[in-house]
């Protein structure tokens, strides 16, 4: 099933083995609808990876397909479904995948693998030891693509036909600068409130959004510190942001559909006479573990 754009897939999942055993015993898990970039090849293969956000340290899903990695995202509005086909998906959330620079995602594991100290500039190592990380096998699968990669931020040295990386700050600086300035150029083009905003300001947004993806020690501080830009000034308005956004999705009105209002009522006071708790509806998560446990589909067509 595809889209204008994109393609779709169906991940199955959803729910635990045990609650789904309990009403459809043999049946397929349901559905879920996916929208990630169209593969070079339509008959390429994705695997959903678990790998640990370079910021959080969370667990976090990535589809990694036609050689590239894809950050999953998820989106759900509070009332929806979809209709595939003759299925009616009642949960009408969507996944969607965008490219991510491997980069990001290998920082944090490269930088542990060093073990810098103070001025000693830390230890080579070869891939298949920077890339194990302990419950998190998804990694290895990116073997392939992570020496391509990380050779533009690190030393590099070859002994009988064999590579050792370390992490170097000097060049994954450079890197980062390169990124900044690349959204920078960016921003004149995203519409005229971007395009009225001055230089300075335009370089703190890029910071920012490059930020989502870094950990503030110690390569934001180190950024700002490149760029002449207040760390703390970058960490407080990304704070203010976040805080506007939650408040808009929690504030935004949603009549309750009719066959929930007598519920609703019903429950409205609990056993002893008191208002009873409101239900917190979850409007989106980035971490897809609990969500889906395996892959039925995807790509396209497949």
């Amino acid at each position: 099933m595809s889209s204008r754009g994109g393609t779709t897939g169906e991940v199955g999942g959803g729910r635990p083995a045990a609650q789904m055993a309990s009403w459809h015993d043999g049946l397929a898990a349901p559905p879920r609808v996916l929208i990630s970039p169209r593969p070079s090849d339509v008959s390429a293969r994705g695997n959903v990876l678990s790998l640990r956000h370079p910021r959080s340290g969370d667990e976090t899903g990535y589809l990694f397909i036609d050689g590239q990695l894809q950050e999953i995202n998820w989106f759900k509005e509070r009332y929806g479904s979809w209709f595939l086909g003759d299925y009616v998906c009642e949960d009408g959330g969507l996944y969607y995948c965008t490219p991510v620079d491997p980069i990001f995602i290998f920082l944090p594991t490269f930088e542990a693998a060093r073990m810098s100290n103070g001025k000693d500039p830390g230890k080579f190592r070869q891939l298949d030891e920077i890339l194990y990380v302990e419950g998190y096998p998804g990694y290895q699968q990116l073997m392939n693509v992570a020496g391509h990669h990380m050779e533009l931020v690190c030393e590099v040295k070859e002994v009988a036909n064999m590579k050792f990386f370390r992490l170097d700050d000097s060049k994954v600086l450079s890197w980062l600068c390169c990124k900044v300035h690349n959204l920078k150029e960016i921003f004149p083009k995203l519409g005229k409130n971007y395009a009225a905003q001055l230089e300075k300001e335009q370089l703190k947004e890029a910071v920012q959004m490059i930020r989502e993806y870094l950990k503030d020690e110690p390569w934001l501080a180190l950024l700002c510190k490149k760029l002449q830009l207040d760390t703390n000034e970058i960490i407080n308005d990304a704070t203010t942001k976040t805080n506007e956004a939650s408040f808009c999705a929690d504030s935004s009105p949603a009549p309750a559909p009719p066959s929930e209002s007598k519920a609703a009522n019903s429950s409205a006071k609990s056993s002893k006479g008191q208002p009873a708790k409101k239900p917190k509806v979850e409007l989106g998560s980035k971490n897809i573990k609990d969500m889906f446990r395996r892959v039925t589909r995807s790509g396209s067509g497949s």
